[in-house]
């Protein structure tokens, strides 16, 4: 029997951490654009929702195929079982272990 492959994706959006789980993970035809399909979030069953996902649930509801430019990626894990999908914000007044690259002021 075929093994399910599961990839944990984390990436940064507007200045938050997106930990995701998806079944395929693929560099796409755009140059430097990484394709991540097939989400898997948490089963509409459980008792306990967690808010986190929920917002990833509906951002990503009706979307079939992502593209994520590369340098937005902090790291891919092939995973054998899906964790809590979440977001986590990177902002200053946030204490964070998560350090973004260098962006100059907008004036």
């Amino acid at each position: 029997m075929a093994e399910k492959l599961v990839y944990k994706v984390i990436f940064i959006n507007h200045d938050e951490v997106y930990e995701v789980y998806a079944k395929s993970v693929y560099e796409g035809d755009m140059y430097g654009f990484l394709v991540v399909e097939d989400f898997i979030f948490g089963e509409k069953n459980t008792m306990i929702i967690d808010p986190s996902e929920e917002k990833l649930k509906s951002e990503f509801e009706g979307v079939t195929r992502t593209f994520i430019p590369m340098h937005e990626i902090v790291r891919i894990d092939q995973v054998q079982k899906r964790g809590s999908a979440k977001i986590v914000s990177t902002s200053k007044e946030t204490a964070s272990n998560v350090s973004t690259l260098y962006t100059p002021d907008k004036k």
